[in-house]
């Protein structure tokens, strides 16, 4: 974490723990905020406390400083004395500021997380509402200004060419991570593409880089000035020679098909074939809402320009949300197209465009952005590159959204009362990655193409789609029957009996092909020379399990729980955990249920929990089994409804982050005092109930067998082991390439696991994200293991496809998978040796 704290102080607890929320999600908990809020009179909460105030600080209190944010009223008058209560040493280190309490808060959070020090994270937060700066008479300005960088003439410029090898070049997800990396460097990002002869544009700017128009095969020019300059050209070098962690395939690309052309019967319309699949329905016609622009002049352009930033804060929650949505609909690859609409938020190009328009020419906060964002649409528009040209879809997505946000309009949202296929001009990525597949049967639209990231979110959603039809579509009355093919690209108004019959029959058949996937998913995954392989999910909420056993799973090998602990002012009672996981274990029907204890802490904060001291690597931190025994009766708790819950069903218990025998033992004391107490109390439980713990610290490999003999079983976590044993952090664009569980090197440690569970007699299963790939799944049987926890969507591939190897097969990949010097040589080898079935 940011060695600077913020204190957040207000007369509404609920307030201040909402801006506290905000403010954590902009920095992914990097920054400690504290909040002193509200007071304890539960018939007038509103209110501040001194002494609540100074207990704030302290527990937050930092030598680099504190900045205590403040509403109004009485949390100034209360935030002044309670710094009187502090060490006259901590006093000078305790910084009060005047800025707005929600824009301030998560402009302070940012500029603290990216290392300014306290007198700019405080020059930040007063720019973050120039018309209150000013009234005060406080000069900032919201935006940080690139200064003139003078070199020596006799020390030239450092500077690299590179070749691009990305199939797509720099589109969206790359061009967004390339940004990233320029930005964490304080030395100053200029790119220019040779091989287009274009100007330098900065390299922290998503619109500039983008519109580069750069290309597979294309040379690029990097400059960096300033005091880190070579290891930002050196990270950047890195993200090419790593392809962008991107492999040169054609990833999600259009359905390719082979037709006859034949002439177009009567009420038959011809498009481009974006998602293949048959639909029949009746139309719904789908406008979004466009927001109209009128220009004005205005008195006190700091007021728009500050307008322009809360409607952007705003739009960045949303995305941030339409993001978190897709992961689990799309899988966070195809989810990424959403980082790089978040960037776009960011650019700092952009922002300076729209504030020195506002400044100049005293317009109106929607004409200034509509302005810019027409500008950078043309940009993109004008390149030559037709790929390029279509992520302009993106530009007015976002420019858009924020528009209305301006204009103070709600969210069109799209709810249909019975299914049918969407008619519209076009769609945005957006408006795609929320559309409900069970009641969008199909899409039918006048333009896009079959590589728009609609187009992609559509294919991933198994939503058929054929777009640039003929505009007479836009004319068709709601509830009109239309039919379409996707992988023709051709749609049908009103069709005839000859053509329903020919598309029912494609339907039909598609779907006997899915029925027949999803009932050999609810059998058991077995190899061709017979060894049964559970396969278990991994759910994080009630209604992941239900999924999950539709989806064919064995059973549950991680419940993650702390969807129960977060997002909440106050810990999840007995009660309320006994119920969940009782529902959880009745919808299982006997089959088994893993329970993770809750693994919060370090970089899952819980706001209910006072964090006397910041964290600087909280991967390395505070968490998982050190929270938990640090904190024994919330752990305590958590153990008295696991066990309550445990009578007639199969559960386990599962420890995070076990890194020493010395916890599971401490671990261990703990859950026989619970059980003690509920004998005494004479409530029943499993007394047998299993133990077990995630392998997912490399120590914990090293002294497996000794673990093995304290608990009953092993599963392996490789989304955390493989960035520990890289020691590369995955959220961390310049290095998550490293992190990689096909590495030989995490292989190795998952080897070692098995084969110390496995002497020590105890069974080890996988719920790491490299479970579900199924290009992994000869190399994991291979290695021995006995059970698989992968997300529900993904059982009935995983079933398949054991179901295809052999154990002897498997091990003889598995074998020299473990000899090879690479992650990207365990995939060759994979792809090389795997035999048809017979």
């Amino acid at each position: 974490m940011a060695a600077i704290a913020i204190v957040i102080v207000s007369h509404s607890k609920q307030l201040a723990l909402g801006v506290q929320e905000l403010a954590a999600q902009m920095v992914q908990g990097q920054v400690t905020i504290a909040v002193a809020a509200g007071i304890e009179d539960p018939e007038n909460p509103l209110g501040t406390d001194p002494i609540q105030v100074y207990e704030a600080i302290a527990s937050v209190f930092s030598d680099d400083g504190v900045l205590v944010l403040m509403d109004l009223g009485s949390a100034l008058l209360s935030a002044e004395m309670a710094i009187e209560f502090l060490p006259e040493a901590q006093q000078e280190k305790v910084y009060l500021c005047e800025a707005p309490l929600v824009e301030g808060a998560i402009a302070a959070v940012v500029a603290a997380a990216a290392g300014r020090d306290i007198h700019q994270v405080m020059a930040e937060a007063r720019g973050a509402l120039l018309a209150k700066a000013t009234q005060l008479g406080v000069v900032s300005s919201p935006l940080s200004v690139v200064s003139p960088i003078t070199t020596n003439i006799e020390s030239p410029t450092p500077e690299i060419r590179l070749i691009v090898s990305n199939r797509l070049g720099l589109h969206a997800r790359p061009a967004a991570q390339f940004v990233a990396t320029a930005a964490r460097f304080q030395s100053q990002i200029l790119v220019r593409n040779l091989t287009r002869n274009t100007e330098l544009v900065r390299g922290d700017s998503i619109n500039q880089v983008t519109t580069l128009g750069v290309r597979q095969g294309h040379e690029l020019l990097i400059t960096a000035t300033g005091s880190d300059a070579d290891e930002a050209l050196a990270a950047l070098q890195g993200l090419f020679a790593n392809n962008f962690g991107e492999d040169n395939v054609a990833l999600n690309s259009p359905p390719a098909f082979h037709h006859e052309v034949t002439p177009t019967t009567y009420g038959e319309l011809s498009g481009i074939a974006a998602s293949g699949g048959v639909a029949i329905a009746p139309v719904v016609h789908y406008q979004p809402t466009h927001v109209a622009i009128t220009e004005y002049h205005v008195d006190d352009p700091d007021a728009e320009w500050q307008r322009v930033q809360t409607a952007i804060h705003t739009a960045r929650q949303e995305i941030q949300a339409v993001f978190s949505q897709a992961s689990l609909q799309i899988g966070d690859a195809e989810a990424a197209i959403f980082d790089a609409q978040l960037l776009f938020l960011e650019d700092p190009v952009l922002l300076s465009a729209a504030h020195q328009r506002i400044l100049d020419n005293h317009i109106n906060a929607e004409a200034a952005w509509q302005a810019v964002v027409d500008e950078v649409a043309t940009s993109y528009r004008a390149l030559e590159d037709s790929f390029l040209q279509e992520r302009v879809d993106d530009v007015v997505d976002v420019g858009q959204r924020v528009l209305r946000l301006l204009a103070g309009n709600a969210a069109a949202n799209l709810h249909l009362e019975e299914p049918a296929i969407l008619v519209a001009t076009d769609l945005t990525p957006s408006d795609t990655a929320g559309l409900d597949p069970t009641k969008v049967l199909g899409i039918c639209t006048t333009s896009g193409s079959a590589t728009s990231h609609s187009a992609i979110i559509a294919r991933t959603l198994g939503i058929p789609a054929v777009l640039g039809v003929d505009a007479q579509v836009l004319h068709l009355a709601d509830g009109t029957l239309m039919a379409l093919d996707g992988e023709s690209g051709r749609a049908w108004v009103e069709p005839g009996s000859d053509i329903l019959d020919l598309l029912t029959a494609k339907q039909s058949a598609w779907q006997t092909a899915q029925q027949e996937a999803r009932a050999t998913a609810h059998q058991p995954a077995i190899t061709r020379d017979g060894r049964q392989v559970s396969v278990f999910a991994n759910i994080g909420s009630i209604n992941d399990v239900q999924v999950a056993v539709a989806s064919g799973a064995e059973g549950v090998g991680l419940l993650r729980t702390e969807f129960l602990y977060l997002n909440r002012t106050s810990a999840p009672t007995e009660e309320e955990q006994l119920l969940v996981y009782q529902a959880i274990a009745q919808v299982l029907d006997n089959r088994p249920l893993i329970i993770r204890t809750f693994d919060v802490g370090g970089d899952k904060p819980l706001p209910y929990i006072k964090v006397g001291f910041p964290e600087a690597n909280p991967f390395l931190g505070w968490r998982g089994i050190r929270f938990c025994l640090d904190h024994p009766e919330l752990f305590k708790t958590q153990l008295r409804a696991i066990l309550r819950a445990s009578v007639g069903h199969q559960i386990k218990i599962m420890l995070p982050m076990i890194a020493t025998v010395t916890e599971v033992r401490a671990a261990k004391v703990i859950l026989g005092e619970v059980q003690t107490e509920l004998n005494q109390a004479g409530i029943s439980f499993d007394a047998a109930m299993k133990v077990g713990i995630m392998v997912e610290v490399p120590s914990a490999v090293a002294i497996a067998d000794q673990l093995a003999a304290e608990v009953d079983f092993f599963s392996i976590g490789t989304n955390d082991l493989s960035q520990y044993v890289m020691a590369s952090d995955r959220t961390n664009p310049s290095v998550a390439n490293l992190v990689d569980a096909l590495h030989p090197a995490v292989l190795r440690m998952v080897q070692q696991t098995v084969q110390a569970a496995h002497t020590a007699g105890i069974s080890v299963g996988l719920c790491g994200e490299l479970a579900a790939d199924t290009l992994a799944t000869p190399i994991l049987l291979g290695l021995g293991l006995d059970e698989l926890s992968v997300n529900p969507p993904s059982i009935p591939g995983v079933k398949q496809a054991i179901a295809r190897l052999s154990i002897v097969e498997s091990a003889a990949i598995a074998a020299s998978a473990l000899q090879q010097d690479s992650a990207e040589h365990v995939r060759e080898l994979i792809s090389t040796s795997i035999t048809p079935p017979a």
